[in-house]
């Protein structure tokens, strides 16, 4: 079994714990190991950001989120600083595929999708994953 690199922008992330979807069948992927994700603190930190500030979630379920994502990742400090896209958190999820080395970037953002690629990594939707896995 291929075991895709992945960085999941922060919209994949909480669209699987909120709303199901694609989103959580690549969760469930990630679980059983046909996709390795691939995340970095700023990514983690904009999650629990945006789960406490929006979602008005209770810090201990924040923790608990941003806890099994991290046990399921490969935690990645980028070195390299990105500023190609106008919203600065999109250039971090770039930074990130770029030192996690991903074959994948998952992201519902029009930003991001409209690159299709930024190095050796393709940018696709979470259908489009999906549709990739079952190849």
């Amino acid at each position: 079994m291929t075991s895709y690199r992945a960085v999941f922008d922060t919209n994949i992330f909480l669209s699987a714990l909120m709303f199901g979807g694609p989103p959580e069948v690549l969760m469930r992927a990630a679980r059983s190991g046909q996709i390795r994700l691939v995340t970095s603190p700023q990514i983690l930190a904009e999650m629990a950001s945006i789960l406490k500030r929006k979602f008005e979630w209770a810090d201990e379920d924040i923790f608990e989120a941003i806890l099994a994502v991290s046990r399921r990742a490969d935690l990645v400090n980028p070195k390299q600083k990105i500023s190609v896209l106008d919203d600065d958190p999109d250039n971090r999820i770039l930074e990130c595929a770029v030192e996690g080395k991903a074959d994948f970037i998952v992201s519902g953002d029009r930003h991001l999708l409209r690159l299709k690629r930024f190095g050796g990594t393709a940018i696709l939707g979470a259908s489009q994953l999906l549709s990739k896995l079952g190849e």
